[in-house]
């Protein structure tokens, strides 16, 4: 069975190379592919309450070119302006994250360590402090902007709406744009509450060309969304640490996977 697996995956990736595959101009609307993109960011950003599971998967490769895939999942919940909390769990690492619009909480429940950072502002204000000074990035972070539409088209060359797909039951439109950096592909439900039901970004200039994943479920806004979590009570005695000690007392990657050059 795991030869006609192989087989079948093989004959696949031969198609794809050979171009027989290629979207036709039927549906690869440029026009459409922005108007769902922008309703799914407009949609997004009118909702004062959100909350989420998720499963999400990040490539990493060796320097023997091998890709290897690290899977998580957790929790997102937030309310506009400046509430957030999410939870990830994997097979390596179990942490949270609290936001209560004054205060960033870092906490990492194996180590039982935590750190926090005065962060005045909103949830769009904690993503970019998160990114450029802790090196973190909050789940699908990219589609919770409250402009997400302007944030995702910045430096697009390219746009193909790829008709319909389905995710985890839902039928969704499925949109496909390129950058110099990164491919990416988001699939978006149908209906009256497009939220993104599953994103995945490609890197084109890193050997290997790794993929970051997320799939969401149990989506649910307004009085339906889970709107707790924000404090950090520190409920387990955890230590606190510095915020410079974060990438190594709290790293992101398994014990035994080592950063290389």
């Amino acid at each position: 069975m795991c030869r006609n697996i192989l087989r079948s995956a093989a004959v696949l990736a031969a198609v794809l190379s050979t171009g027989l595959l290629t979207p036709t101009l039927a549906t690869a609307d440029e026009t459409d592919a922005k108007n769902l993109l922008k309703a799914m960011s407009d949609y997004m950003a009118s909702q004062d309450a959100i909350s989420f599971g998720y499963d999400a998967n990040l490539d990493v490769v060796t320097k023997d070119n091998q890709r290897l895939t690290l899977a998580s999942s957790g929790t997102v919940s937030m309310e506009r302006p400046d509430k957030f909390h999410s939870t990830r769990a994997s097979g390596f690492r179990n942490s949270e994250t609290f936001f209560d619009g004054q205060t960033l909480t870092l906490l990492g429940k194996n180590a039982n360590l935590y750190t926090q950072v005065e962060v005045a502002g909103t949830v769009d204000d904690l993503v970019t402090m998160m990114i450029e000074k802790l090196d973190r990035t909050p789940p699908a972070a990219d589609l919770l902007s409250a402009n997400a539409y302007d944030q995702l088209m910045d430096g697009v060359t390219d746009v193909k709406d790829l008709g319909s797909g389905v995710i985890d039951g839902v039928e969704c439109d499925f949109l496909a744009f390129r950058t110099d950096d990164v491919d990416w592909q988001i699939w978006i439900a149908h209906g009256d509450s497009p939220y993104p039901c599953r994103y995945v970004v490609t890197s084109k200039k890193i050997a290997g060309a790794p993929q970051y994943s997320i799939q969401i479920r149990d989506w649910a806004t307004g009085d339906q969304a889970i709107s707790d979590g924000f404090d950090f009570g520190n409920t387990s005695n955890a230590q606190m640490i510095d915020a410079s000690e974060i990438g190594k007392k709290m790293s992101e990657l398994p014990r035994h996977f080592k950063i290389g050059e």
